[in-house]
């Protein structure tokens, strides 16, 4: 029979965040597959939990993976951790699964800590809808891909930032999506945790007098959709009549039916653009 693949969501700071189900699971599995053994021996001594551990990380993860799922097929129990949070969110976790569900073996979740959703709870921003970024890429042309594409965002953004790559991450985010609203979290549910709501030129004129320190979380405001609408309707605004009715009419539709879409872009009536082509 084969075994299953336990996603274990592990605490992001204070242990006390772990749940009765992952303690148990981590206890009863044949094998922990962890990010880094030496960070997780430390969650393991202090539950008291003797499993067998072996390492599952960024630089082994394909190899180890089939290696892991071979076992899972004998009929063996892993549970996967990661140094903090839920397996699966941005790190090596979803390859294992991508490979499980390939192979045919059953993979489940445990939930519990995950900073990005702690982090958007406590930050003030809008919930509803967000975009989770994790760490920006660190390749020069895929990082600039992805800003250029947060630029229109309209969600809720979530990054995920180490202290010293702060200044400047937040600097290229400033460049290129203005002076947005963000709420800064830090060394969430530990001791020295804090929550700031600012924005990124006074998180940069902070970082000049504070060094930062701990892991971040920003949560940023996405674009705002009335101004994204009034900036498309100036640049239709600002373009030729005749070249706007081209527009449409060059894509098969009818001159009436044109006229109603140019009136639409421009916030006016249809008359009016019948009067302004007379």
């Amino acid at each position: 029979m084969t075994g299953t693949l336990y996603l274990c969501a592990t605490p992001i700071g204070n242990l006390e965040d772990i749940t009765f189900r992952v303690l148990r699971t981590l206890k009863e599995v044949d094998l922990i597959a962890a990010e880094d053994t030496r960070n997780s021996i430390k969650l393991l001594n202090h539950f008291e939990i003797k499993t067998p551990m072996t390492s599952y990380h960024e630089f082994n993860k394909i190899d180890k993976a089939y290696q892991l799922v071979a076992k899972l097929k004998e009929g063996k129990n892993i549970a996967l951790i990661t140094d903090a949070g839920t397996p699966g969110i941005s790190d090596p976790g979803e390859d294992i699964v991508r490979i499980c569900y390939e192979e045919g073996v059953p993979v489940t979740s445990l939930p519990g800590a995950a900073a990005c959703i702690t982090a958007l709870t406590m930050s003030g921003r809008p919930t509803r809808r967000f975009a989770f970024e994790a760490f920006l890429p660190r390749d020069k042309k895929e990082r600039a891909r992805v800003i250029e594409e947060l630029k229109k965002e309209t969600r809720t953004i979530i990054i995920y930032e180490a202290p010293h790559h702060l200044i400047k991450t937040v600097t290229e985010l400033y460049n290129a999506l203005g002076d947005r609203e963000l709420t800064v979290c830090r060394e969430l549910t530990k001791k020295h945790e804090e929550k700031v709501q600012t924005t990124f030129s006074e998180l940069l004129e902070r970082s000049r007098t504070q060094e930062p320190r701990g892991e971040y979380v920003l949560v940023i405001c996405g674009r705002n959709v009335a101004e994204i609408a009034k900036e498309q309707q100036e640049s239709w605004e600002a373009m030729p009549l005749e070249e706007h009715m081209a527009h449409y009419e060059s894509q098969g539709i009818d001159r009436k039916e044109a006229m109603k879409l140019v009136a639409k872009d421009r916030g006016v009536s249809k008359r009016d653009i019948y009067r302004q082509l007379l």
